[in-house]
């Protein structure tokens, strides 16, 4: 049994957002956990982010195939630990 937490970078939120978010909704059910981190102010908000996601167990065929689609992005980098 492994656990898989994924690091990824958006370099781009205004432009990539909306896309990234349709691509994390299809593999939702191998999401454990998501988490996303920005700089915000009263005046405005970071045009990058991190968003970290745990996976569900074993769930490596669709880590896989998550990583394919995002890697479409050219303003995208991630980082993967495996337990």
């Amino acid at each position: 049994m492994s656990k898989t937490i994924m690091g990824v970078q958006l370099k781009n939120r205004m432009k990539d957002a909306a896309e990234f978010q349709t691509i994390l909704s299809k593999y939702g059910c191998s999401i454990q956990t998501r988490i996303g981190l920005h700089a915000a102010s009263e005046d405005a908000c970071s045009p990058s982010g991190v968003i970290l996601l745990e996976f569900l167990d074993d769930a490596d065929g669709e880590i896989a195939k998550l990583e394919a689609e995002l890697k479409k992005f050219d303003n995208v980098s991630m980082q993967k630990m495996v337990f």
